[in-house]
Order: structure tokens, then C-alpha cells, then sequence
């Protein structure tokens, strides 16, 4: 994907009216600092265009990237946040919960889980969310940088043994670090979910 222009066009937080966008959208989730801000920013080819934070629970609204004026890139709320009050916490699950079934043009979610560990109680219930939805994700293993290479295939096994992944579900390791992954993410999204062909990915247009 040819990243030509980019613009936070839309903030939702827990009152809001979601937009009814026209265009396709496709969903990051994951906990707080799992790197959903990094990992945007990495497939827009920005180093700061999505806020990152070392304080967790930091990202408390839904955030609409419009990407060329194709298509929405959207951060949903991290969850999870220990030190975040039990009331924030529901607001924001059905925050998120009113995203995945509202939404109209959401066509695939990229749940992040961090490759170091094994998924925890609110990572499986996210995944059962937008499963619920009728939603098949796509698994990105982040913080790939921070395992050796001898680790990886022992920790992939782990978050697919953590999760009780559907069969067939894809899974990504991804390295905000060296942005190994990044290519792999567009790739997959424009082709299964984004309909694109070779010759609208090397120019960054949608079908019509």
C-alpha cells in the first residue's frame, strides 16, 4: 500500500454516535501497550502520526485514520488496564462491543497479542467478541524483537494454544523495531479483505 495521504477524520469516545463511513474499515484491538499505536503508525509509514505512550490504557477513544481516501484504519480503546476503574472498563468494552456490531463496513479485525506471554483472560474475551460478531481475526504477535529467534516458534504455539484459535485463523508475528510483519499485514488486507489486485495495490486504489 502507497501511503499518499493520511487524517485522523473521526474521535469516538464513549457518548459518541459512531459514523456511518463509506468506505471499508479495518480494526486493531488488543490490550493496553500490547503496540497497537505503534503498529499503525508502522503501516502508515509514520513514526508518531498514531500517539504512543508508555501508560498503559492511554488510547480512550475509537480513532478513524482515513488512509488515501480509501479506506479507515481504526484503533479501538486498549483494554484491560489494571488501574483503570471497574466502571471505565465497561464503558469501554461496550464502547468497543457497539463498534464491532454497529459498524457496516468493518471488514476484518486485527487483534494484537503480546508473543512473550500467553494470552490472558481479557485477550480471550476480545477474541470471543469479535468471533461473536461474526468476525474471523487475524492474530498480530507483536513485540517480536523482544524474543530470540530460537523462541519464536515455541511462543507462536503458546498464544495458538491461549487463544483456542478457529482452525485456518492467521497469525502474524510483527516487530515494531524492524517492521518485520508490516508488508505481510497490507498484503493479507488488501487482497482478502480490501479486494485489491496486483495492479491497485502498487497504486493504492479500491475497486470500484
Amino acid at each position: 500500500m502507497v501511503i499518499k495521504n493520511i487524517n485522523l477524520e473521526t474521535v469516538c469516545g464513549i457518548t459518541s454516535t459512531l459514523p456511518e463511513n463509506d468506505k471499508p474499515e479495518i480494526a486493531f484491538a488488543g490490550k493496553s501497550n500490547v503496540g497497537k499505536s505503534s503498529l499503525i503508525n508502522a503501516l502508515m509509514n509514520r513514526k508518531s502520526y498514531a500517539r504512543t505512550s508508555q501508560t498503559p490504557g492511554k488510547t480512550q477513544t475509537i480513532n478513524f485514520y482515513n488512509i488515501n481516501d480509501q479506506l479507515y484504519l481504526v484503533d479501538l480503546p486498549g483494554y484491560g488496564y489494571a488501574k483503570v476503574s471497574q466502571r471505565e472498563k465497561e464503558q469501554w468494552g461496550t464502547l468497543i462491543e457497539r463498534y464491532l456490531h454497529q459498524s457496516k463496513q468493518l471488514k476484518v479485525v486485527f487483534l494484537l497479542i503480546d508473543i512473550r506471554h500467553e494470552p490472558g483472560e481479557h485477550d480471550k474475551l476480545m477474541y470471543s467478541w469479535v468471533t461473536d460478531q461474526g468476525y474471523h481475526p487475524v492474530i498480530i504477535a507483536t513485540k517480536l524483537d523482544k524474543l530470540k529467534r530460537s523462541q519464536v516458534d515455541k511462543h507462536m504455539k503458546m498464544v495458538k494454544q491461549g487463544l483456542n484459535l478457529i482452525p485456518g485463523t492467521k497469525i502474524i508475528p510483527f516487530s515494531a523495531v524492524t517492521k518485520q510483519g508490516r508488508d505481510e499485514i497490507w498484503q493479507l488486507a488488501e487482497t482478502e479483505f480490501l479486494g485489491l489486485d496486483e495492479e491497485e495495490q502498487d497504486g493504492a486504489k479500491l475497486k470500484k
